[in-house]
């Protein structure tokens, strides 16, 4: 990292890129991605024009969860490669000028990390205290709470062990971290610590609200048929966790400064100061406000969402302006756990295609903040229609479908719903030309089903046309970063325009840079004059006296008076 990168703030002009290993590049032919797919491929990402990589999680781990689950957190697990190839790949990355952060989970581990294993072993050991056990109650578990992944208690009953029980925000194979015990902290410290002395450049940190739990340990009313109450409720964002966040923050990344990103749920906006102010926990965080308008806040995917784009509208206004006075954010359309956005937000099927995918880049890259790309979203991935429970790998999706059974839909309605919700939609592996297996690797299947509804939509195909969504992402990129506006862009503040049609969205960075988007299908006639047009999803822009006509789903960046 250069010098001037070490200052406070570096990390605002970067624009992140998430790979998730297991679906991006399989070097090998084993079907699984691998770090040295990710290598060969970092040729590709310096064209895009991206700065820094967000790698989904490459440790030992049994991959129940696709990986954040981990065994061990300084080994590399052997399907992606080794830590040579690691080492190897953030070494060429940062001489390409790409920075690397991890993915770190530290509200749970793995149910083979040896620590869990000790802990199971001998009740006396230390790391007994490593985990929350607790006893059971009349045969039950200690309290009524539900998993996160929607389904079954978040308690699970200790082998050979009378009445006692271990807790799990999510699978059961992911034994929660006890954050109230000294020890634990200080062996997560020593571990993160570990990778930036490597060098690594940051961390997007995983499920960080959850690491506090109210230590009354208390039943709540039920919130479904099975007499059950959705953990979040007693852990995530919990009175105390400041006290963890501080800490961790102190004994860590503040050394290094470091970048960190929260995946921080359940933050209300009144509490933005002390999770990205001045002296915030973190660097930036994800607001999930707008990703999850399709579903009701904090629910199960069967609850769906009739929202409109107002209310988009609304929502991502709120969350620019409540992070704007607190500190910095981080924007995205997707990620491992989202559906894909082009199937997500636009409503007419007849532009779930290049349209709607330049339509819904332009909206949120330009936002205040760091943009995220996930891999993919670049050319456009879409959805996966499966027609079967039994094709999915996510074990939300799984529990997300049996639970809505159990509170009385049809079997063809809740397979509806996990199709729009699965976080295997976005996990179908990279599409990088229009050959076999779309050029991931060499014809193995892969360990997971492709997205083949549309073989138009790989990289090789897209680089041959000029107005493909992939040259749309690097004009942005480009527009961004290296460009006559780039402070405007970056540096700007945010200001929402109010006064325009219900299905376009506007708003303003800087005083006069203003990004306009149509998301419907009729075209819509907005009273502007534009004094240049920086970039336009569409061929031309059609202008009347003072009036600007916009498309059906076109969007623009434009100078104003």
């Amino acid at each position: 990292m250069v010098e001037q990168e070490k200052q406070p703030g570096w990390w605002k002009k970067e624009i992140f890129y998430q790979i998730y290993p297991s679906s991006f590049k399989d070097s090998n032919n084993d079907g699984i991605g691998d770090l040295q797919g990710i290598i060969q491929k970092l040729s590709y990402l310096k064209k895009l024009g991206i700065t820094a990589i967000w790698l989904s999680p490459v440790y030992a781990s049994p991959m129940v969860d696709n990986g954040y689950d981990i065994s061990n957190y300084q080994k590399i697990n052997p399907i992606f490669g080794d830590m040579q190839d690691f080492n190897e790949l953030l070494e060429k990355s940062h001489k390409l000028g790409i920075k690397i952060i991890l993915d770190l989970v530290v509200n749970h581990t793995s149910d083979e990390h040896v620590w869990f294993q000790e802990a199971l072993k001998d009740p006396s050991s230390p790391y007994r205290n490593f985990y929350i056990f607790k006893k059971g109650t009349n045969g039950n578990p200690p309290n009524n709470w539900r998993s996160n992944f929607g389904r079954g208690s978040s308690w699970t009953k200790v082998p050979r062990e009378e009445n006692t029980y271990y807790h799990h925000v999510f699978s059961k194979r992911q034994p929660d971290l006890n954050w109230e015990n000294k020890q634990t902290r200080q062996a997560i410290y020593k571990m993160i610590n570990w990778w930036l002395e490597k060098g690594v450049d940051g961390f997007r940190i995983d499920a960080i609200t959850f690491i506090k739990k109210d230590q009354d340990f208390a039943s709540i009313s039920p919130d479904g048929n099975d007499g059950l109450g959705k953990v979040k409720r007693k852990a995530e964002n919990r009175p105390g966790i400041g006290k963890f966040l501080k800490e961790l923050k102190e004994q860590t990344f503040k050394k290094y400064n470091a970048v960190t990103v929260g995946e921080a749920s359940g933050i209300k906006y009144d509490e933005l100061n002390n999770f990205i102010g001045n002296q915030g926990y973190f660097s930036m965080i994800f607001d999930f406000k707008y990703a999850d308008i399709d579903v009701e806040s904090g629910s199960e995917w069967y609850r769906r969402t009739k929202w409109t784009i107002p209310e988009l509208r609304e929502k991502i206004f709120k969350s620019q302006n409540m992070i704007q006075q607190a500190g910095w954010g981080a924007n995205f359309l997707e990620n491992h756990d989202q559906p894909r956005s082009v199937s997500k937000y636009i409503k007419d099927t007849n532009y779930q295609n290049e349209i709607g995918a330049k339509a819904l880049g332009l909206l949120y890259f330009f936002l205040r903040g760091c943009p995220f790309i996930y891999q993919g979203q670049e050319i456009g991935m879409l959805n996966v229609q499966r027609k079967n429970i039994n094709q999915f790998k996510d074990p939300s999706s799984i529990d997300n479908y049996y639970r809505a059974i159990e509170e009385g839909f049809s079997e063809k309605e809740a397979l509806d719903f996990v199709n729009l919700r699965s976080r295997d939609n976005g996990r179908t592996p990279f599409q990088w030309n229009d050959k076999k297996n779309f050029g991931f690797n060499k014809g193995t299947n892969p360990w997971i089903e492709f997205s083949e509804n549309s073989s138009k939509l790989n990289c090789f195909s897209e680089n041959q046309r000029n107005n493909s969504t992939l040259n749309f992402y690097k004009k942005m990129i480009q527009l961004r970063n290296n460009s006559e506006i780039t402070n405007q862009l970056i540096y700007g503040d945010f200001k929402g325009e109010e006064k325009l049609p219900n299905s376009v969205i506007g708003y303003y960075r800087g005083k006069d840079t203003e990004i306009v988007v149509n998301l419907s299908n009729k075209k819509q006639k907005i009273r502007k004059k534009a004094t240049k047009v920086y970039l336009n999803t569409h061929q031309n822009l059609i202008t009347e006296s003072d009036y600007l006509l916009l498309k059906p789903y076109q969007g623009i960046v434009i100078g104003v008076d």
